[in-house]
């Protein structure tokens, strides 16, 4: 049997006129396959404004509390969407993550999905009806909800697939696809017409904000076909799959640019066994994610350890290393959340000596200094100064001649 399913963003939702336009084109893909489920993200800017609303009333709100406030963004659309499906005749019903049988963990706010029973899904799909899912949450076992993260709908909408056993899941956005770069950064930034999981992993976790990483991973582990393209018109997007003759014959494959980073430094650390392991303990229980992490050279018995968190955990990783600076007796910390994170990533760069020579060549070109460097078989990072960024994308764009 036939079945599709479809994920629309905040931005294709974001407006009545948007939600009347993506009714339409679930429609017509009803014609052209048995079973569609859709799963939709909050209208536009709605979650941010939860956020806000919130932080009005509490400096730290309960996560679970946020968790029953944020859900709700998602609840909205996919109601509003069935509404609309319905007046023009397609049948339709929309149900929230619980409802859909999404099980997941008890962690608010950055929830995983730990299990999905799909029998109501089924029973909606087989009276001939789009079902169209909340994304973004879940159920924990206490029956509370509980949400994904930030672009937790990409995950909802690629569970569901694998459970429902379609084989392409399409992921409808803003854009037509993915770029060799952010086409606001770089104009001459090109359409990619595939690229491979392990490639648009990289570039996901290194700023690039079209699919959601864990989305990707779930996806190569069950090989589902991810099909990334606009809503806004009929483009034929970027296939993102397994890695094929092309992806290895293509040494860089795109540039990202992720400027919710900021460095964090721990000053004069005594140069001694065990040091790191409790600096970044005491991140890791805090469930605080570490990144690009370079310990400098030794002197006089101590060494200086540097590393990057995302921008919203800096507050927390300096009154922790405050504290743990205190315990060790280091000579302090330092800060600095006016960076960017620039990264190239090629599956064939590992067979393709002089690939980082070349990345480092064109921002010395360019006059841009390097803090931080870290790399990977198929990707190379470097920290600069964040008003750098958009020079630094760029060089490193044509250098590579990625528009052609």
């Amino acid at each position: 049997m036939s079945i599709l399913v479809q994920k629309y963003g905040g931005s294709s939702v974001a407006s009545p006129e948007k939600i009347r336009a993506v009714a339409r084109r679930i429609a017509r893909a009803k014609e052209h396959h048995e079973q569609v489920v859709v799963v939709v993200s909050a209208m536009g800017k709605t979650t941010d404004e939860l956020l806000g609303l919130a932080r009005q009333l509490s400096k730290e709100p309960s996560p679970r509390e946020l968790d029953m406030l944020i859900a709700t963004g998602e609840q909205q659309s996919s109601a509003l969407l069935v509404m609309a499906l319905l007046e023009i005749g397609c049948p339709a019903i929309s149900l929230t993550g619980a409802q859909s049988g999404i099980v997941s963990s008890g962690v608010h706010t950055k929830a995983e999905i730990l299990d999905i029973d799909p029998t109501r899904v089924v029973q909606e799909l087989d009276r001939g009806k789009v079902v169209v899912v909340a994304g973004f949450q879940g159920v924990n076992g206490n029956n509370d909800i509980t949400t994904l993260g930030r672009g937790g709908s990409d995950i909802s909408a690629v569970a569901l697939a694998v459970t429902l056993g379609a084989p392409v899941c399409e992921i409808y956005t803003d854009v037509e696809g993915v770029y060799t770069a952010d086409p606001r950064l770089v104009p001459r930034a090109r359409l990619l017409g595939e690229i491979s999981y392990e490639e648009m992993q990289e570039l996901a976790n290194l700023g690039a904000k079209v699919l959601h990483p864990r989305s990707i991973e779930f996806a190569q582990k069950f090989n589902i076909v991810l099909h990334v393209r606009s809503s806004f018109g009929q483009a034929g997007g970027t296939l993102v799959k397994g890695a094929g003759d092309l992806e290895k014959k293509r040494v860089v494959s795109g540039v990202a640019c992720d400027l919710d980073t900021a460095k964090a430094v721990v000053l004069g650390v005594p140069d001694e066994p065990g040091v790191a392991q409790r600096v970044f303990l005491a991140l890791a229980e805090a469930n605080i994610n570490i990144d690009m992490i370079i310990q400098s050279m030794m002197r006089k018995d101590r060494n200086d350890i540097a590393f990057t968190v995302e921008e919203g955990d800096l507050p927390r990783v300096i009154e922790i290393m405050d504290r743990v600076a205190a315990e060790l007796g280091a000579e302090g910390v330092a800060h600095d959340a006016n960076v960017a994170k620039i990264s190239i990533v090629g599956a064939g760069m590992i067979s393709h000596p002089g690939t980082a020579a070349t990345m480092f060549g064109a921002l010395g070109d360019a006059g841009i200094n390097i803090e931080m460097i870290s790399t990977s078989e198929i990707k190379i990072s470097c920290l600069i100064q964040e008003a750098d960024a958009k020079r630094a994308v760029e060089a490193i764009h044509e250098r590579f001649h990625l528009d052609s």
